[in-house]
């Protein structure tokens, strides 16, 4: 993903240099832009609130993940890929927030309320980066 999708997200987008932006940021009542963006060479897209706001949560708030930060990566199939381990902090946090949407619809069904189509998309994506982090982490779903 280039910097621009995620610039099209946010709102009073100013240039701070080559490279780099300011805007509100989406997660808390931001008054003045508290948000710095920057695209480094490799592609690979910074986020930093002033605020402190947790970078999962900016991203959710424009429907962004930390996958979109990065570049689409060029496989080679003749070399075996190299493994990185993630690490634990930040797929706890992702884990937490699906976890908190898994909870939003739950408790919307427990009051009688029905999914839309977008709240029950939504659901299956939270259940599908659940499933991706128990296997990223060797968790085997059934015991």
């Amino acid at each position: 993903m280039s910097a621009d999708v995620l610039l099209s997200c946010l709102d009073r987008v100013k240039r701070t240099g080559p490279g780099s932006w300011s805007a509100r940021c989406p997660a808390h009542d931001d008054k003045s832009p508290s948000l710095t963006i920057r695209e480094k060479d490799d592609g690979i897209v910074l986020v930093r609130c002033q605020a402190e706001c947790d970078t999962n949560d900016v991203l959710g708030a424009v429907g962004l993940t930390f996958s979109d930060l990065y570049p689409p990566r060029v496989v080679d199939h003749r070399v075996k890929p190299e493994r990185r381990p993630f690490p634990a902090a930040d797929v706890l946090r992702a884990v937490a927030f699906e976890a908190l949407v898994v909870s939003a619809a739950a408790t919307m069904l427990a009051n009688g309320q029905p999914l839309g189509a977008a709240d029950r998309d939504r659901l299956i994506v939270a259940a599908s980066r659940i499933q991706a982090a128990l296997t990223a982490a060797g968790v085997n779903r059934h015991g």
